[in-house]
């Protein structure tokens, strides 16, 4: 049954795919309209993000901001379909990446990167990193699975159709020892705001306005293998066109202290999303973990590992 409900969403959304742009953007503009004010998608936690992260702006500007970004939202899934038919040469024209001859000298000299990014602009387009590397170099990026099998294998076609290698993010460490036993040269695209689990939280900064739990698991890889880091500036340059400006974090992450990386990350995110800030993923309840929320659990685990075992 599964497979059948594959082939019939994979089928509506390559039919769909095969519009002209003109088009597909004519329906993003009427699926606004349901999506902000009868569905109300996600409205609470895009008010309230917004609110937080932009104490200085006044409620009229940040509704403004809101639509935006609910505007470009409907964009964004579009777009993504499109991934499934759009040529090479037509991505290469709408998806440009500035600052490729740097990270390329990196690699005829040996070595790997990781490329880090935010869920901002068309996240899903960047997987089309693999057509601008030198040739032979390996371009991974890890991912989340998806909780739904069918959208799960829907998005891995979708993020492999120019190259790209989708690595799970708990199989990371082991793919890239395995590739550098194989005497590979690699560049892994890292998607890093997500909301770190309890147990994975290491290290607290503080983003756009808040108290933010982050996820440290890209630092400490790049450190331990010493990969060059890059931090994705996107721009959309206009509907339907994107620019991703590399800019180098560091080429010796081992050499810094720990945290570092992960904030020089986060104030480069920061920024980008200040820039333009209808372009980030406000719809995702970024800050739902609290300081306070971590030291109940933290008491919790004390308290079991307190508790006597039991015997048999």
């Amino acid at each position: 049954m599964r497979t059948v409900l594959y082939y019939v969403i994979f089928y509506c959304w390559f039919a769909t795919s095969l519009l002209p742009f003109r088009i597909l953007y004519f329906f993003s503009d009427l699926l606004y309209y349901p999506l902000y004010y009868l569905v109300r998608y996600r409205r609470k936690i895009v008010r309230k993000n917004l609110t937080n992260s932009f104490p200085e702006k006044n409620l009229s500007e940040i509704i403004q901001i809101e639509k935006e970004f609910y505007s470009f939202f409907c964009d964004y899934l579009f777009e993504t379909i499109k991934l499934l038919s759009i040529s090479e040469k037509e991505m290469r024209r709408r998806m440009k990446f500035e600052g490729m001859e740097e990270m390329n000298a990196y690699f005829r000299e040996g070595r790997s990167g990781c490329l880090y990014l935010g869920h901002y602009c068309n996240w899903e387009w960047i997987s089309s990193f693999p057509l601008h590397v030198e040739e032979g170099v390996v371009a991974g990026q890890v991912y989340h699975k998806l909780e739904n099998k069918t959208f799960d294998d829907l998005f891995l076609h979708l993020r492999g159709r120019f190259q790209a290698v989708s690595i799970a993010m708990n199989d990371t460490f082991r793919k890239i020892v395995e590739l550098r036993r194989e005497g590979k040269t690699m560049v892994m695209g890292l998607i890093a705001d997500q909301v770190p689990i309890w147990r994975s939280i290491h290290y607290w900064t503080d983003f756009l306005n808040q108290d933010t739990p982050v996820l440290t698991g890209s630092e400490r890889i790049a450190r331990q293998v010493n990969f060059v880091v890059f931090y994705g500036d996107v721009f959309r340059v206009k509907r339907g066109y994107y620019v991703c400006r590399l800019v180098r974090l560091s080429d010796a992450p081992k050499d810094l202290p720990e945290f570092q990386l992960t904030e020089l990350y986060f104030r480069e995110l920061e920024k980008t999303i200040r820039r333009d800030p209808p372009y980030w993923l406000w719809t995702h309840n970024r800050w739902k973990r609290t300081r306070e929320g971590y030291l109940q659990f933290e008491e919790r685990q004390r308290e079991k590992s307190r508790r006597p075992k039991k015997t048999v």
